[in-house]
């Protein structure tokens, strides 16, 4: 039961990957498996690297009212589109639209999956 589970949150994150390609111009995924492997170092960095992260960063967060958790969130997606090939993100503005973009759906996708 928890492989279903792990691949279905696999298969919406890969959805949700492809869907912020189509909507947001500057984020490219070269094929469906670069959004697949996208969507796996996207779990894995959010899982390991995003809340040490954002445990040295709190006081900052503090102070900012979430903005800097925001951004956080903004340099693990360019950071994680630096290390996949044929996952590239033009430029800091498509990264934050895309960060955007990317929360709404999975959210949204993820909401449609637990009904």
């Amino acid at each position: 039961m928890r492989l279903i589970r792990v691949i279905m949150q696999l298969s919406i994150n890969t959805f949700a990957l492809l869907v912020v390609e189509y909507v947001v111009p500057g984020f490219h995924l070269a094929s469906i498996w670069t959004a697949v492997v996208a969507a796996v170092a996207i779990g894995v960095v959010n899982t390991l690297i995003k809340p040490i992260l954002q445990l040295v960063a709190l006081p900052v967060s503090i102070l900012t009212f979430g903005i800097s958790a925001f951004l956080i969130n903004v340099f693990l997606l360019l950071l994680t589109s630096r290390v996949i090939p044929g996952f590239e993100i033009a430029s800091f503005t498509t990264a934050i639209i895309a960060s955007i973009a990317l929360s709404l759906v999975s959210w949204f996708l993820h909401k449609l999956a637990s009904e």
